[in-house]
């Protein structure tokens, strides 16, 4: 058993947790408590999914080995602790590429299952989930099953998006897409306004593979809600600039500050600079895959910026019909509350149907909004930006959050009861704990 902090990146409940190795869990099956254990990968979910602080995690990066890759059709099979970026690394000489990755390449293969992650694609390709062939999942009376849509159905679609809850994913079978080259050619596209993003994004998901874009989270007036469309697709080959060495070195955050240094000072002055830096009209240029799919991964431990009281990130989806209206309401709300945001990110989700059964990635509009946690206006704010997205029918991310109210987490997955009935009794988490149990409880 090892000691450690095993924290969520939003570090706002940070304390000593303890985890053993995978094969300690093999050996303890048919001994096991209810509700005692919790796989956990890299800490990359921003809040309480990952966290079982009344039992033990599995430290699943102990299992981390490519054990398959096929040049010819692009399935790679894996233990469930690989990384993104170790696939990526893997597969990039013979010009494949995840067909779904989220920003930040650290998290592993299990996590991306186990919260269906999605990236700046789901326009064209889905969630990570659509490109998962099958995979071995241990459950805690000793079986071990494989699953895929026509193996073991009903757990295959629980498991995906289920958030580890229904088994430990020991290894994963997957899809990945073949491509002229990993780098990207780059469109930035600068827009002066909310409306004008809105006037633009269905042309240019409709023209690109790739679709996210930056929003100034400050500016007011007539400048409300600019910011920078970055489009892409994958360059071509003729074109491949180098690529970031494996033995990557990367600046990091040495240590905690004492207060967060991402407030509305330095904040405002980093929009000022990152929107001028982006020229009017549409700039094109061919980046690394590292700088297009993941900025921050540049910079190592940067959540410690947030300074010791961590981060909250909040992360909605809401209709096509009211997504102006409810960018605007919730970016609103964060500006009357005082409340600065690091990460604003706004991507359009396209229509293709969820494969999890409790997916998060659906059909309309997703605004993602970072926060330095001030404590109770903090709370205040989120709630006030719960509301918004009910309200307009939406749901909030779970993988992304610390502190949804149980009516929330219902309203934002129907079928959460469904997931519920085939929960491994011995894997629990504490936001299942908190939302989901409370419902059963009450």
């Amino acid at each position: 058993m090892s000691v450690g902090t095993f924290d969520s990146w939003g570090r706002v409940v940070s304390r000593t947790r303890q985890a053993i190795a995978p094969d300690d869990y093999d050996n303890r099956i048919g001994a096991l408590g209810a509700e005692a254990f919790l796989p956990f990968g890299q800490g990359r979910s921003y809040g309480d999914s990952c966290h079982n602080d009344t039992g033990s995690l599995i430290e699943m990066r102990r299992r981390a080995r490519i054990t398959a890759f096929d040049p010819g059709t692009g399935i790679l099979t894996c233990e469930a602790g690989v990384t993104l970026r170790e696939v990526i690394e893997h597969v990039a000489a013979h010009r494949f590429f995840l067909a779904v990755t989220p920003g930040t390449a650290f998290a592993t293969i299990g996590g991306a299952i186990a919260n269906d992650v999605h990236g700046k694609n789901h326009h064209a390709r889905g969630s990570f989930g659509h490109h998962v062939l099958s995979f071995d999942l241990l459950r805690s009376d000793g079986t071990l099953l494989t699953c895929s849509p026509d193996q073991n159905p009903a757990l295959f679609a629980a498991t995906i998006g289920g958030m580890g809850l229904t088994g430990v994913i020991l290894s994963a079978q997957l899809q990945l897409m073949k491509v002229p080259a990993v780098h990207v050619q780059q469109h930035a596209i600068r827009f002066d306004s909310l409306s004008d993003y809105f006037a633009r994004v269905e042309a240019v998901d409709a023209a690109h593979e790739y679709s996210v874009a930056w929003i100034d989270q400050l500016a007011k007036g007539r400048g409300f809600g600019r910011g920078i469309l970055l489009a892409g697709d994958h360059a071509n080959a003729d074109g491949e600039i180098p690529d970031i060495p494996k033995k990557w070195v990367r600046p990091s955050v040495p240590f905690m500050p004492p207060v967060n240094l991402l407030n509305g000072l330095t904040l405002k002055a980093f929009n000022e600079l990152y929107y001028r830096k982006a020229r009017p009209g549409e700039q094109v240029s061919t980046v690394p895959w590292t700088s297009y799919f993941y900025p921050l991964d540049a910079i190592g431990d940067w959540n410690r910026l947030y300074g010791p009281r961590g981060l909250f990130q909040h992360q909605s989806v809401f209709p096509l019909e009211a997504g102006e209206a409810t960018v605007r309401a919730l970016m609103t709300a964060a500006q009357a509350a005082g409340h600065a945001s690091f990460l604003t990110v706004l991507k359009k989700f396209g229509d293709r149907r969820q494969r999890g059964l409790l997916s998060f990635a659906r059909e309309g509009f997703t605004l993602t909004l970072d926060f330095s946690n001030q404590g109770a206006s903090t709370l205040a704010l989120l709630d006030r930006l719960d509301a918004i997205v009910m309200a307009a029918g939406g749901a909030i991310n779970p993988y992304k959050d610390q502190r949804m109210a149980p009516a929330t987490f219902a309203a934002s997955f129907p079928d959460w009861e469904r997931l519920e009935a085939v929960r491994d009794p011995a894997l629990m988490s504490d936001f299942w704990r908190r939302t989901a149990m409370a419902l059963t409880n009450r």
